[in-house]
């Protein structure tokens, strides 16, 4: 029989070649096969094995996409095993493009890891911290090191009590970030040497308009209490020789 014309593999004739063909015709089928895959994988030009099994091609059984659709996918660098956390993920084309645009990292993305439930409701049932609060636990404020200086002027928005240890004779300035109504106390003590004096801003309104003389032997603790009024003026009482 002669031989058959073929471009593609739904074309060839498998009762070809038959058992009457001369075996010299045979060369002519495998050329001719050979052009039919070469014509039918014309993608295939490259010296890269194919190595994807037939029930991984045939995952794309059924696949509508386009070209440029599919060409989205032309430089991503996920592993299998990151492309197969998309294994059963039911959402819409229309779900999947809200991310469209997102810019966040993938630890930032990982932040929603484990949430279960509408995040927004989540919070919205945290307390308002403007409305009353009853506490059933202790509440603790942190005591703030501070550093002896000539000068020392108190970071109210680093906390609402502070200590320090004065190794100079020190000037207790006014404070910055000061918000009426923050209260707290200053706890001062002597160095080894003792004898260490204090004085304070304009802000500081002690208990019968005079600051209080430290006392001055050496470790000797006191304690300064205050309430801020207002911008300018920061009640205070102390309590002295608490060592």
């Amino acid at each position: 029989m002669g031989l058959e014309s073929a471009s593609y593999i739904s074309q060839l004739n498998s009762s070809n070649p038959t058992a009457t063909d001369a075996v010299s015709e045979g060369d002519d089928h495998l050329r001719l096969i050979k052009g039919v895959l070469k014509t039918q994988f014309s993608g295939l030009s490259g010296t890269t094995a194919v190595t994807a099994s037939e029930a991984e091609m045939n995952i794309l059984d059924g696949v509508t996409a386009s070209t440029s659709e599919l060409n989205i996918m032309d430089g991503v660098t996920a592993t299998t095993s990151e492309l197969n956390i998309m294994d059963g993920v039911t959402a819409t084309t229309s779900e999947i493009n809200i991310i469209d645009g997102v810019t966040a990292t993938t630890a930032e993305l990982n932040y929603t890891d484990g949430v279960t439930s509408n995040i927004q409701t989540q919070l919205d049932a945290k307390p308002d911290l403007s409305d009353a609060q009853t506490w059933t636990a202790g509440q603790r404020g942190e005591i703030t090191a501070l550093s002896s200086a000539t000068t020392i002027t108190i970071d109210m928005a680093n906390s609402n009590n502070f200590s320090v240890t004065l190794a100079h004779n020190a000037e207790f300035a006014n404070p910055s970030n000061d918000t009426a109504g923050q209260s707290g106390s200053i706890f001062i003590t002597q160095d080894g040497t003792g004898s260490r004096t204090a004085s304070w801003g304009s802000d500081w309104d002690f208990a019968g308009g005079t600051a209080p003389t430290l006392t001055t032997t050496a470790a000797a603790v006191d304690r300064i209490d205050y309430i801020i009024l207002d911008a300018s003026n920061i009640h205070a009482v102390a309590t002295l020789n608490l060592s």
